[in-house]
């Protein structure tokens, strides 16, 4: 026996099955998945079984008469989808129905929707029995698997990430972009599902790493070669400098290495108490 990771259609998430051939990259496959009979896409070399893992099972490959059926039933579901949308403006239903999907005997289809409210679902329910004799199944999904699921564009000009490789969707925080000095706009730092941008977790770690060597910001420094003393107002990690707007009214752009932190007792002996001037529009160090 070996596990083949698999992928299916609209989610980039990798599932491991059982499989008695170990089918080559590429392959489309017949799975026994959650729901039923679907079709996948093996997308890793294969691999022997763990003894306490829990996997899905091959069922074969992909014959041409299972690739056509599935092609057919995924048009049916595409032409159920719109259906389904047309009849919720009619009904004034504020829902929005992302996707309509089959299993391949067509015994289950799975009508996946987004909405900001609890709402009743019996009529479009009615809707889709009209059209097939298969059990219904209404799954609600959030932003971000509605854009897993439909694919956009991100703000880099690429394929979002959560439809191209995020296995799972990990937390996200503002404090992520606080971190790495980013502006706090919310059109800037959000995704095309309206939620923070996954890709804030994927350097975030290094971020954190580069920080431990910073002066924290509004803490007073001073300038080893020069003797120029000022407070931090801005840092820029990747490049290992701050920004210090000195005590004589001057922006300068320093690394953190030629920087010495005060200690709370010469904070305290300094004429202000260590408070510092609020800077204006001083004149850059260049």
């Amino acid at each position: 026996m070996f596990v083949l990771p698999v992928r299916f259609e609209r989610s980039p998430r990798l599932h491991a099955m059982l499989s008695e051939e170990a089918h080559a990259v590429g392959t489309r496959v017949v799975v026994q998945g959650k729901r039923g009979p679907e079709v996948a896409t093996v997308r890793g070399e294969a691999a022997p079984p763990e003894p306490q893992g829990r996997y899905g099972a091959v069922l074969r490959a992909a014959t041409p008469d299972d690739l056509g059926r599935w092609e057919a039933l995924h048009a049916s579901g595409e032409d159920l989808k719109w259906l389904l949308r047309a009849r919720a403006r009619q009904k004034n239903l504020p829902v929005k129905v992302v996707a309509v999907e089959f299993t391949l005997d067509e015994s289950l289809v799975t009508v996946s929707y987004s909405a900001d409210e609890r709402i009743e679902l019996s009529g479009l329910i009615g809707e889709v029995r009209a059209h097939t004799r298969a059990r219904v199944n209404f799954a609600a999904v959030g932003p971000r698997e509605q854009a897993q699921m439909i694919g956009t564009l991100g703000a880099c000009g690429r394929e979002n990430c959560s439809s191209t490789h995020l296995q799972d969707f990990a937390p996200v925080s503002i404090r992520m972009a606080r971190d790495q000095q980013l502006p706090l706009n919310p059109e800037k730092l959000s995704g095309p599902c309206g939620r923070l941008l996954c890709c804030l977790q994927f350097e975030h770690t290094q971020y954190l790493d580069l920080l431990k060597d910073l002066p924290r910001k509004n803490a007073r420094v001073c300038h080893e070669a020069s003797g120029a003393c000022g407070k931090v107002t801005k840092l820029h990690p990747l490049a290992g400098t701050v920004d210090v707007f000195t005590d004589q009214g001057v922006l300068t752009d320093v690394p953190a290495t030629e920087l010495r932190r005060l200690t709370d007792a010469e904070i305290k002996a300094l004429p202000d108490g260590g408070r510092g001037g609020r800077p204006g529009k001083p004149a850059r160090d260049r």
